[in-house]
């Protein structure tokens, strides 16, 4: 079978370098010399996306100096690099292919059992051990970067157990200025150089490569030629501009006796700067590298506050400190204060969106890792994130990009009204009175009491917190209250007197509304009243319908709509944790969105969600039919976090206590956090399918490790620590019991 493919792919190569003159080079080692063209064919080759979302490792030095963010893939091998920003993926993979010198070629991801785990306990290091299923050999992986050049190193250590003697290849996929189309690549000596128009790549090794390659994806890559028959053919000196794939020979061969190289991934703004930048971190080598990598890392982490006590595993303490270490990697190193959701791009968002939205700043998300990142001790952090976010702010009516690219630059172009006001809340817990803060708050709580559209007032909301729906949304609400009332108190120190009472009037009013817009008494799941996900009308007790979103039903009852987020509405101190209402929509929140696992319960975000793959296993995807029930969303560990801070809010800290370790447990390889885990309904065939365990969604989640650290502070404070004051006492609430 692989001598016919062999024969195929050769014909079908051959007819297009029928016109094109050939050269003469070696072939790796082990093989005769063979006929070769200067130029791969089959320009631009095929475009697969970005790798599936499920990372399990993210990292980059702690500095300003190296502007380099890797992932790794779960399966195996390095996902998405990103230079020179956290906006701009600039490589799509970087992977492995374990040929045998008897015809037989694999993916490493493939044919192994990848196992994946830090490789430093207080640092964002990963190694990946590839063991092949039956034990014939195994390759060690492990990544750092150079912390004083934009440079991934990838120290590699393989052994066999077996005469048979082998080849290990290295696979680069270029996606240089976040595209994966326009990228053209030749060989320079022993190194594989990239480029595009503004960015370029260099991938070298030590040893020096045996042979090389440049090709197109699924014609003329290194994928095909070796997965064929074994054996690296096509020696292609340079590749024109398309999908480029890069190859080259480690020189490993296997043997008992362990073999080692490194490989060196730069780089730069020119094919000769990025050479330079990968050749002088290949001379310093990887274990000097990584030495300076982990100490900035130690560095970092020593300045914090060690992991609480009250943590109760070995496994809590891991997820706590890889937690503050992913956060603090997501914030860009030129544009500061500036952290993106996921260094991840789930689904149809990594097939067909360059700027990929899980790699842009939300407001709201940036809220909530900088409460995360006060909760960890690091307040520095959290006021660059102030600072960004007045910085962006839109000068022309005070309201905020709903998201933006780390430079600032919007991106999509919705409104949504906590993403207003959670700026003005944490500028408060900060205590940020200065006159240019404030200046930036009067604009976004003058925006907020002013906001009207198609006939609809604030606290009415173009959209609430899960991006896909208009209305009264307790959730916005709560966030629209408390910064009105921070802003008040922000206000109060400037000597606005009048702006102070503007705020503190409108917010009362908002209050003394809230459960009028959003809880119904007459709804299908209680007899009591219980909060609902949104009204569209501001009237819960009315049967006005709408589509759900996302192959969700059409015509729903809003009263049968229900979600978690009124829990809000205790965390910011605008409701008591005992008020009637709160209490009664627990049950149905656990009874509707409960995912019962055998750790405890899990929540979906909404009823009738489908932000989440098909029933089929198959990517979640835009434009699919409303209605048409296609996809499904699933549980979402963040939730528990909000669901523990209630729970000390109510004076149950055990309980809260409880779900952090349902949080730690959802963690992934190397400690990532997910944003959704599987629920009782596996997809149809699904392999593996387990409760409470990562789905393809979006890994690391930033927002799914700040609740996390919230919440440990939390217990051990056994308040709701980010919980505005000024707001609980004018409310009678409390984040204490």
């Amino acid at each position: 079978m692989r001598s016919i493919l062999r024969s195929y792919l050769v014909g079908i190569i051959g007819l297009a370098l029928a016109a094109t003159p050939s050269i003469t080079a070696a072939a790796d080692s082990g093989s005769a010399p063979i006929s070769v063209t200067d130029t791969a064919p089959g320009a631009p080759g095929t475009d697969a996306g970005f790798l599936p979302a499920t990372k399990s490792g993210f990292g980059t030095a702690h500095n300003r100096t190296s502007k380099v963010w890797f992932t790794v893939q779960k399966d195996g091998g390095l996902g998405e690099i990103f230079y020179p920003n956290l906006s701009s993926p600039a490589a799509r993979a970087l992977q492995f292919v374990v040929a045998d010198r008897n015809g037989g070629a694999v993916r490493a991801s493939q044919a192994a059992e990848v196992r994946t785990s830090l490789s430093d306990q207080r640092s964002l290091a990963f190694r990946q051990t590839f063991t092949e299923k039956s034990g014939r050999w195994r390759l060690e992986a492990s990544y750092a970067t150079d912390p004083a050049r934009a440079t991934v190193l990838v120290d590699v250590r393989f052994t066999s157990a077996d005469r048979r003697r082998y080849a290990v290849y290295a696979l680069y996929e270029s996606a240089l200025s976040n595209t994966r189309t326009d990228d053209s690549g030749h060989t320079a000596g022993r190194a594989l150089l990239a480029s595009d128009s503004s960015q370029a790549s260099a991938l070298v090794g030590s040893p020096a490569f045996g042979a090389t390659s440049s090709g197109f994806r699924g014609i003329s890559d290194g994928y095909t030629d070796l997965l064929a028959d074994g054996r690296l053919d096509w020696h292609y000196a340079s590749a024109a501009a398309g999908n480029l794939v890069q190859t080259a020979a480690t020189g490993l061969t296997g043997g008992r006796t362990e073999q080692h190289a490194t490989l060196a991934l730069a780089f730069g703004p020119s094919a000769r700067a990025a050479r330079s930048t990968a050749q002088a971190s290949l001379d310093r080598g990887y274990a000097s590298a990584f030495q300076a990598y982990v100490h900035g890392w130690h560095a970092y982490l020593a300045g914090l506050p060690s992991p609480p006590a009250s943590l109760r595993s070995a496994a809590e303490r891991r997820v706590y400190r890889v937690s503050v270490m992913v956060l603090a990697a997501s914030e860009d190193k030129t544009y500061r204060g500036a952290f993106i959701a996921s260094p991840s791009a789930p689904w149809a968002f990594g097939r067909d969106d360059p700027s990929g939205p899980y790699h842009l700043v939300w407001s709201r998300d940036l809220y909530q890792i900088a409460t995360g990142l006060i909760a960890a001790g690091d307040r520095a952090a959290a006021n660059r994130a102030v600072d960004y976010l007045f910085t962006v702010q839109q000068k022309a009516d005070g309201s905020f990009p709903q998201n933006s690219r780390v430079d600032g630059t919007p991106v999509w172009g919705g409104l949504q009204l906590d993403e207003v006001a959670f700026p003005i809340i944490l500028a408060h817990q900060l205590r940020r009175f200065d006159a240019g803060t404030w200046a930036g708050v009067k604009r976004a709580a003058d925006f907020l009491i002013g906001f009207e559209q198609d006939g609809n007032r604030a606290p009415w909301t173009p959209a609430e917190r899960w991006e896909n729906q208009s209305g009264y949304s307790p959730a916005t609400i709560a966030s629209e209250v408390a910064g009105l009332v921070c802003a008040a108190a922000i206000a109060r120190h400037n000597g606005d007197r009048v702006s102070e009472q503007r705020y503190l009037d409108t917010a009362d009013a908002w209050q003394a509304r809230v459960k009028e817009w959003v809880v119904t008494t007459n709804g299908p799941y209680s007899d009591r009243p219980y909060f609902l996900r949104l009204t569209k009308d501001g009237n819960p007790n009315a049967g006005t319908t709408y589509t759900i979103g996302d192959t969700g039903p059409v015509n729903v009852d809003q009263r049968s709509v229900v979600d978690g987020g009124y829990l809000d509405l205790v965390r910011l101190g605008v409701l008591p944790a005992d008020d009637e209402a709160v209490v009664n929509t627990l049950g149905v929140i656990d009874e509707q969105l409960g995912v019962p696992t055998r750790h405890g319960l899990y929540w979906q975000r909404a009823s009738f969600d489908g932000y989440g793959e098909k029933l089929t296993g198959e990517p979640w995807d835009f434009g699919l039919p409303d209605g048409s029930r296609l996809t499904r969303g699933r549980a979402w560990p963040l939730l528990n976090g909000e669901r523990g801070e209630y729970q000390i809010a109510a004076g149950q800290v055990a309980a809260a206590r409880a779900q952090i370790a349902r949080m730690a447990r959802t963690a992934g390889p190397g400690a990532m956090l997910p944003e959704q885990v599987w629920d009782r309904q596996p997809p149809a065939g699904a392999d593996g399918f387990v409760p409470g365990r990562p789905t393809t969604s979006a890994t690391p989640l930033a927002w799914t490790h700040a609740q996390y650290l919230r919440l440990v502070r939390n217990v051990q404070a056994e308040r709701v620590t980010e919980q505005p004051a000024v707001v609980a006492q004018r409310y009678g609430s409390s984040g204490s019991g």
